[in-house]
């Protein structure tokens, strides 16, 4: 059975706007390490799943219904708790 994680996606420090952060994504773990290829050295595996698929989906219940149909084994990993610290422009200079 495939075992994947459902996370939210955070807003990126580069992004001013608001465009896909409410999304949830699924996403498979790692079923085999990634090891060096022969020829180019580059890191890789043949575990498609977890380099290449990642799903999208609105909201928290639909990725869960997918994941529940599919039969794949999930975990729900909370979204970390931002702290905003307000300050104004003259303390970064202190």
């Amino acid at each position: 059975m495939a075992q994947a994680r459902i996370y939210q996606r955070m807003k990126n420090s580069m992004q001013s706007g608001r465009h896909r952060v409410g999304q949830w994504v699924l996403e498979f773990e790692r079923a085999e390490p990634k090891r060096p290829d022969p020829l180019t050295g580059w890191a890789g595996s043949g575990d498609t799943r977890s380099d290449q698929v990642r799903l999208r989906f609105p909201s928290l219940d639909a990725a869960r219904a997918y994941a529940e149909r599919e039969g794949i084994a999930y975990t729900v990993v909370p979204m970390p708790e931002r702290v905003l610290k307000i300050r104004t422009y003259a303390e970064n200079f202190r």
